[in-house]
């Protein structure tokens, strides 16, 4: 199937028309575990799946609530499935951006039940950007802003094994998605129920 990859659960994964069910968290994990942050150009590997899980770490330490926390790990879930583009090559990219955006809208809505929007869409980027800031910063003695962002966590740069960073992801996956839960009826979803239904509503944030 020409417009397919192969996941690492063996899933034939449609690229142009892809669905909600082939869209596995174990797979995302996976592969964002094993993608290069900056088209590998920094001098050290330093992983999506690390940039992810530092988000996530630093929305929970801000007292987020875990919608928006869960949003920020599953930011670039995308790259998963299309890999990682640099910015300044992406906006020329037309056809890319649409793959891009309804391949992350279907995470979103799969997981929280819609694509953050409004404040929790600012929160989220916020934490994007300030991570970005001081992880280009330490690697490449670059500043993006003149004025540094607020960060409260204690962010590691140090190379991570692959599979200690997905077991993590999928930890940090697990313990949102039960507190999200926490407040719904019905069954927890976690990697081992895969048939549950969310349609999980972000709260005033």
């Amino acid at each position: 199937m020409k417009n397919c990859i192969t996941t690492c659960s063996k899933i034939q994964f449609d690229i142009m028309n892809p669905k909600s069910e082939d869209i596995k968290i174990e797979d995302i994990a996976h592969a964002l575990s094993m993608i290069v942050r900056a088209n590998g150009q920094y001098p050290e590997f330093f992983s999506v799946g690390q940039h992810c899980i530092q988000c996530a770490k630093e929305a929970m330490i801000r007292h987020y609530v875990p919608e928006v926390s869960l949003a920020c790990l599953l930011h670039d879930a995308s790259e998963a499935y299309i890999s990682d583009v640099s910015s300044g090559a992406k906006k020329y990219m037309t056809m890319y951006l649409q793959i891009e955006n309804q391949i992350q809208g279907m995470v979103y809505k799969k997981y929280l039940g819609e694509v953050p929007m409004g404040e929790a869409s600012v929160l989220v980027q916020g934490i994007d950007d300030a991570c970005y800031y001081y992880e280009l910063k330490h690697f490449m003695d670059i500043e993006t802003q003149p004025q540094e962002p607020m960060i409260l966590g204690d962010a590691s740069y140090e190379f991570q094994p692959f599979e200690d960073v997905e077991k993590e992801f999928l930890k940090i996956f697990n313990q949102l998605m039960a507190e999200i839960n926490t407040t719904k009826l019905g069954n927890p979803y976690t990697v081992k129920d895969k048939s549950a239904k969310l349609d999980v509503k972000f709260k005033n944030v």
